[in-house]
């Protein structure tokens, strides 16, 4: 392998952490990443990754030279993407994230139709609803929620409107009873999501009154999904979106508490780092999603 694969590749095992996860990325074999290089930190002279059994970090001098590498790997990239554009035919890697509850309940049952559609791109779908950042990550793009987009730099692409919904399990309101105003709230058991913290602040408008709530209770959990899931338990009272919870509402799974509020909004967008060299495998998903969410039932 030349010296400048080799830098391609040393990025590729930084940017994942470990040479297996690399290797799976790439379908190589562990040893055949690690071996690789072991032959750049001999062909340099001095010693990039510090090694464990699970994982790697860099070294120092691995730190400054990475920085160099992810430029080049990102030029390749965009190289690459150039020049599969000129065909007019989207192909290659496309690389998502999107929220939880979100990816399993609306992207999922999409993704057949989409890749039997475009049989040369590999879709590369990522659940998470930690912080992502686009301009230091190779996502191609994300699906997020307005409190997870803090970077202005970005383009955002509404796909859909939603709301958000406060509701209970029946097993939970017969126990506890039900709110009447948002301030009985501090009264029950309020279900949290821990990655997004704005996602807490519970608001709430009637007429021309306002009340933000801080919710607070026994149940943490990372994702909409796991909160969703605790709501249905029985666990306590949660604010979630309209997309996630209108099933179990008509089905008497759940139910809405305090309807002479109004509803926040909760809008889903694509959100992706750069308009002007939007390639053809972002543009086609991102037609093909607003084709298919908006509007999103409410």
């Amino acid at each position: 392998m030349d010296i400048a694969s080799q830098m391609i590749l040393f990025a590729n095992v930084v940017d994942h952490g470990s040479f297996s996860a690399t290797a799976r990325s790439l379908g190589l074999t562990p040893s055949a990443v690690s071996k690789q290089i072991s032959h750049l930190e001999d062909r340099l002279g001095v010693r990039l990754l510090n090694r464990s059994t699970r994982q790697v970090s860099t070294t120092l001098e691995g730190r400054s030279f990475y920085e160099r590498c992810a430029q080049i790997s990102a030029e390749v990239h965009r190289a690459e993407e150039l020049a599969q554009s000129f065909s007019g035919r989207p192909q290659g890697n496309l690389r998502i994230a999107t929220t939880v509850a979100f990816g399993k309940a609306c992207l999922m049952p999409l993704m057949p139709a989409f890749t039997a559609n475009y049989p040369a791109l590999k879709v590369e779908l990522e659940l998470t609803d930690r912080h992502i950042d686009l301009s230091d990550s190779d996502f191609d793009l994300a699906i997020r929620f307005p409190e997870q987009i803090t970077d202005t730099s970005l383009v955002a692409c509404k796909l859909a409107s939603s709301k958000r919904l406060l509701c209970a399990a029946p097993s939970y309101i017969a126990v506890h009873g039900t709110p009447e105003t948002p301030t009985d709230l501090k009264n029950h058991n309020c279900l949290r999501i821990s990655t997004v913290s704005h996602w807490n602040d519970w608001h709430f408008k009637r007429g021309d009154e306002t009340w933000t709530f801080a919710a607070t209770g026994n149940f943490d959990a990372n994702s909409a999904d796991a909160v969703y899931h605790a709501t249905l338990a029985g666990l306590g009272i949660a604010q979630l979106s309209s997309y996630l919870v209108e099933p179990d509402i008509a089905a008497g799974r759940l139910i809405t508490l305090l309807p002479d509020y109004e509803e926040e909004a909760s809008d889903i967008f694509a959100v992706y780092s750069d308009k002007r060299n939007l390639s053809p495998k972002v543009r086609v998903f991102i037609d093909y999603l607003v084709e298919h969410f908006r509007p999103l039932p409410h």
